[in-house]
């Protein structure tokens, strides 16, 4: 009987596992930089109609339109319509769009005056802070423009 219970605490072994753990903790602050986007406006012309007579003070049957650039400004010329025939029906329509001029010198910080401009102030970092104390996080809000983020991260690995 002896022989009989020596065999199964023969048969175990030991069972080995390797354990890791990780803790860290991390403070991010941030503070926005300023900053511009702008869209230029473009040149455009668009001209039409019926039974009318038109010129652009020297040539008849002109239709005007947009001529050599400058700066990102196309040259205009402009039209002049009147009705073909009296007392008959006419429709005109003559829609014009002068593009932004597109700044020769500009220096750093500087933008072109566009006609369509965004432009956000840069963050202030006035009371902004954090603290990482034997994992304890500690932050405190900034001014406008800041971001203050906290994280603690624990992992335990089995293998």
């Amino acid at each position: 009987m002896k022989k009989l219970l020596l065999l199964p605490l023969l048969l175990a072994s030991p069972i080995y596992a390797d354990i890791t753990s990780s803790i860290s903790s991390s403070v991010k602050l941030e503070v926005a930089a300023p900053g511009t986007t702008a869209d230029r406006i473009g040149n455009s012309y668009s001209v039409s109609g019926t039974g009318v007579n038109t010129t652009d003070g020297t040539t008849a049957g002109s239709v005007g339109g947009l001529g050599a650039v400058t700066n990102g400004i196309n040259a205009y010329t402009p039209i002049t319509a009147s009705q073909l025939t009296d007392g008959e029906s006419f429709n005109y329509t003559v829609s014009h769009t002068t593009g932004d001029t597109i700044a020769t010198s500009l220096t750093t910080g500087e933008v072109s005056p566009f006609g369509d401009l965004t432009s956000t102030s840069g963050g202030t970092a006035t009371n902004l802070a954090g603290t990482v104390d034997n994992h304890v996080i500690t932050l405190t809000a900034g001014s406008a423009g800041t971001t203050a983020t906290g994280s603690y991260v624990t992992s335990v690995t089995v293998d």
